[in-house]
Formats: structure tokens, sequence, C-alpha cells
């Protein structure tokens, strides 16, 4: 099938930042080496964005002020503390976004109805809250729009002391979103709208009829060759957690999960990264009688974290409440079986051939089954075994960035009526009756 010629919007997408920026970075790296895409991006990312060789068709630079890129700087520094999970600061970024959409409309729709490009494609920003005036603007052609992968939203779950400790007031407004201009519009004249999670699809099922799902994350294709997993074994479980330590990453209930397997001798505990909650589960660690067995690691690069993860036999992640969760697709390709939380966007992921999906109900019964998880797979080494193999051929064949170019390819020829509508599975739906 031909190349299409993709103007593709991508304001901040960084081949070097961590989260979004790179995530959307990679998935349009990965477009570009099946379409001439043009890419869209504020100045201020642009010679990052020229010296990383992505073989973009071109980059077309939309300017941001000088005043506008100090009081981003400033808010994003004194009042979000720098926190790019806050879901203030996703309001707080809206009107940059909507200038930025407004300014690249003006400074190329001209181009567009000249024939330049077959289709327009947003990948960023990824919330769901931030309107698109593309789609207003493209109502009536002459190419169609198309926008994702989305995600964000997820509830806040009930009974956990992990949800309490963190500042979460911001999400009850946040259906507000609905009223901001272009709200509307956005997702009724997309073409196609692909959802990066459950809880995004769910949100727009009232347009199933041009809905898919496409997951967030990607891994590259070296992070899945069976030569890179360690052959040393120590005959004890290595188990591995990594990630921010932060409430909602519930550390302390992998801990307590493993607590029994720790104190008996039979596994080692390697945690990887670094914040605010690093005392508490160090004295829990402590408290648990298995401080000796538990290696807290800090923050080390992105090389040596998959490392770590070729090293490990099992990855611990109960997250109560993420949307990506990029790590556990890195476990996958690494030949670390992950086990997590039945929720958001690794319950999306895992399932029961590859890893563990850990129930969301409470945190006793989670630390419950996390034991007999681990006691299961310390016994058992040739289910162990099996995991692994299934995982790396899952995260292979399913969850690269090729991959995730692929499926995106599908849902953009469909909307140029180039191509069948795709059958891309819909992702596990979210059990809410706990959440809120």
């Amino acid at each position: 099938m031909s190349r299409l010629r993709v103007l593709l919007l991508g304001p901040d997408c960084h081949p070097q930042q961590l989260s979004i920026p790179f995530v959307t970075y990679c998935h349009a790296a990965a477009l570009a080496q099946l379409h001439d895409v043009t890419l869209v991006a504020r100045s201020v990312v642009e010679s990052d964005l020229r010296r990383a060789g992505a073989p973009f068709r071109s980059i077309e630079v939309v300017p941001m002020s000088v005043l506008e890129q100090r009081i981003f700087a400033w808010g994003v520094r004194w009042i979000f503390k720098n926190n790019y999970a806050s879901q203030a600061l996703t309001a707080f970024r809206c009107p940059f976004y909507l200038v930025f959409e407004w300014r690249a409309w003006r400074q190329l729709r001209r181009r567009i109805f000249g024939g330049e490009f077959d289709i327009v494609l947003r990948l960023m920003p990824m919330s769901p809250a931030i309107p698109s005036p593309f789609a207003f603007f493209l109502r009536r052609g002459p190419i169609p729009f198309v926008i994702g992968p989305l995600n964000g939203g997820l509830p806040w779950p009930r009974g956990f002391m992990q949800a309490q400790r963190q500042k979460r007031w911001f999400s009850r407004l946040r259906n507000l979103y609905r009223f901001l201009p272009f709200a509307r519009s956005t997702y009724r004249h997309a073409t196609a709208i692909i959802a990066a999670s459950s809880q995004t699809y769910s949100e727009f099922a009232a347009y199933s009829d041009k809905l898919f799902f496409v997951p967030e994350p990607g891994i590259g294709s070296s992070v899945c060759s069976h030569n890179s997993r360690s052959s040393e074994h120590t005959g004890k479980l290595e188990l591995i957690f990594v990630g921010g330590l932060i409430p909602i990453k519930a550390c302390d209930l992998a801990l307590r999960g493993a607590a029994a397997l720790l104190r008996a001798d039979l596994a080692r505990f390697t945690i990887v990264g670094d914040g605010p909650e690093r005392n508490r589960l160090e004295q829990l660690a402590r408290s648990l009688g298995i401080e000796k067995e538990v290696c807290f690691c800090g923050v080390v690069s992105h090389a040596e974290v998959l490392t770590r993860l070729r090293s490990a036999d099992v990855m611990l992640f109960p997250s109560i409440r993420d949307n990506g969760a990029g790590v556990v697709f890195e476990a996958l390709g690494s030949g670390a079986v992950p086990v997590v939380a039945d929720f958001g966007g690794p319950g999306d992921i895992v399932n029961a051939e590859v890893g563990y999906n850990v129930p969301l109900t409470n945190e006793n019964e989670m630390v419950s089954e996390i034991e007999k998880i681990l006691a299961n797979l310390a016994s058992n080494r040739d289910h162990l075994d099996c995991l692994r193999e299934r995982g790396m051929s899952y995260a292979r064949e399913c969850l690269t960035w090729d991959a995730k170019a692929q499926k995106t390819t599908q849902v953009l020829n469909w909307a140029v009526r180039r191509g069948p509508k795709p059958s891309l599975p819909p992702p596990k739906m979210l059990h809410l009756e706990r959440a809120g």
C-alpha cells in the first residue's frame, strides 16, 4: 500500500525527555518509516528534533513567543513543581495547545487545501480533555482528521491509603473540559478516534463506529532480544520494582506481598527509583524483617533499568493508578514476568498468558494475592519460564514501536478510504464499581 502524506501534530515531541514527549516522538518516528510525515512542533524543541535524525519528510516549526515560553516555564516550575503527571498542569497547558493549533492552522491551511497532505493526525497532546481546533477547521474537508492515541482520566480507586495520600481534588473538575471551545466538535468531526486505554475507550463508546484501541507506550525491538537475558542464576527468585516511589505506585504492597518469600531466603528484591516515599518504604522493610534482602538502588540510567530487568524473574508493579506503564512493556520484552494491579494501563496489557493481574480490591487482599503468586512461581520454575517466553514473544510481536505504527497505519488507511476497517481488538474494559 502506498505511503501516506501525514501532517502530524506533535508540539512537544522530544527524543530525550521522559514520559509523553518521548512516547509521542518514538511513535512519530516509527510512522515516518512507513509514511511521508511532516511533523508540526514548537520552536523550542526544533533543534533537538533535527539532531535526532528521524526520517521525517520535514519538520514544520510553529513559533512560540518568548513571553509564552517564560510564562509556561514559570508555571511548571513554581506552581506545579515540575509534576508532569498533575491533572491541574494539563488544564494549565490547555490554552497553550489551543494557541499552537490555531497558529499551525494559519501557517499550513493553504498547503492543506492545496493538496499537499492526505490526512492530519493529532498525536499530541494525549489528554482527551484538551480539544482540537483542527477537527472543526477540517469538518468539511478537504482531508480527514484523526486524533490519538488518547489516554487519561483514570478514576481514583476507593479504599486505598495510597490514593488518599495523593492530592486528587482536581480530578473532580475534569468533566468541565466538555465546555471548552471545540470540545464537542473535536470528537464529532474526527474521522477516527484512537484510544490508548480501556478508560478512554469507555469514555468515547458513543463513537464506537470510529473508535480503535492502540496502547500508549511501546518499546524498541532491541529490548525483546532473547540473547540480552542474563544467564546468571542464584537459585533465589529475583524480584524487581521500577518506578517513582510515590503513593500511587504502591511499592509498599509489593514489599508486603514479597515479605514471606524474602524472610524464607527464597528471593531478593531490587527497588529501582526514588521519591518522597523512600524513607517510609525503607522503614517498612525493616519492620517486616526483610531489609537485608531488599536493595534500594535509587534512580539509575535507562540502560541500567533494562539491564536489571533482564536479570529479574518477576517485576512487581501493583500501581493502583497508572494510565500507560511503559515499564510493564519493558519488563515483558526483557523477560521479567509482570505482576500488576488489574486496573488502568497495566491491566489492559497483561494477561494470564504472560503474567498476573491482581484484582484491585483492597490492600490486604492484594498483598495476600501477591504472596500466593510469588510462592507459586518460586516452586514452579517451569511455569515461570513459560510465562517469560510467551511474554517476550508477545512484546516482540505486539508491543514494539513498529507494531504500534502498523496498527496506527491501519486506522489511517481506513480514514482515507485506502483500506478496510481495522479489526483491532478492544481493550479489556475497566471494573469501575470500586472507583470514584
